[in-house]
């Protein structure tokens, strides 16, 4: 297969929460042409076990490289990325893939009080990936996870008042946010939901905590690989159009889209 710089970026999460990494990424690539592909139809992924999740990422790739023409995948998911990353670049080797973990190593960079909480589903902190970035990092802080059921299929279903109970709910088992030694000064959005309702949770934890996701380090390293590969669009070659499908409600994702990113779409 001889990709296209012209043609289409793929991006694909469960359902809504990669809208998340895709705005990372069409800030960072403006000129970039990209199709998304929720698949609403199974989410969240995030409460699905490795192999239902791995069958579904093999799916929905296929659909982005072999139906859309995607000349690189992002994934943008912590769950399918660790249940199936591997198996996509093993099928598709000749293609760019781009998968995310939760931002821990910048956490480390940047707490003061050594004491770090990570936001994230059951899915997430159960992977082998996850915890081999967790066990890495020993020593380097002390790390509180809080496994958080409920939240992103709150905000698949725009749930507003759920979305804030379950937020509160959350960070208020997870521990004390400050910036005394000891409390928590960096949280961790460790599912790329929660960067939706980064609001609604900073206004819990407090100014003193700083939110940290993956997004615009996805977005660096998918402008660095498609440079690598020769097919980073040239601003002479603009489009920045955006193609949204699901396997559930196209219509439910593009009001998603609208409302927590104010964008339309084709």
């Amino acid at each position: 297969m001889r990709a296209d710089a012209r043609a289409p970026i793929g991006v694909f999460d469960s359902g809504v929460g990669g809208l998340s990494v895709l705005k990372a990424l069409r800030e960072a690539l403006p000129h970039e042409r990209f199709v998304y592909y929720a698949d609403t139809a199974h989410a969240p992924y995030g409460e699905r076990g490795d192999a239902f999740v791995l069958a579904r990422s093999l799916a929905v790739a296929r659909e982005l490289v072999e139906d859309q023409g995607a000349k690189a995948l992002v994934v943008a998911c912590n769950t399918a990325t660790a249940a199936a990353v591997h198996v996509l670049r093993a099928t598709w080797p000749e293609l760019p893939i781009v998968g995310l973990e939760p931002a821990l190593k910048p956490a480390v960079a940047a707490t003061r009080t050594g004491c770090i909480g990570v936001l994230a589903t059951r899915g997430t902190l159960a992977s082998r990936k996850f915890q081999a970035l967790h066990a890495a990092l020993a020593g380097q802080a002390r790390f509180l996870l809080q496994p958080c059921d409920g939240l992103a299929a709150a905000i698949e279903r725009l749930d507003t008042p759920e979305i804030i109970a379950a937020s509160a709910r959350w960070t208020g088992a997870i521990g004390r946010f400050g910036s005394e030694p000891g409390q928590i000064d960096m949280l961790v959005l460790g599912c790329t939901h929660y960067p939706l309702v980064r609001p609604q949770i900073a206004a819990l934890v407090g100014p003193q905590v700083t939110l940290i996701d993956s997004g615009e380090a996805v977005a660096r390293q998918t402008e660095r690989v498609l440079r690598s590969t020769g097919l980073l669009r040239t601003p002479g070659q603009a489009d920045g159009r955006l193609h949204l499908l699901a396997s559930g409600s196209t219509a439910a994702l593009q009001r998603a889209a609208r409302h927590w990113l104010g964008w339309a779409a084709s």
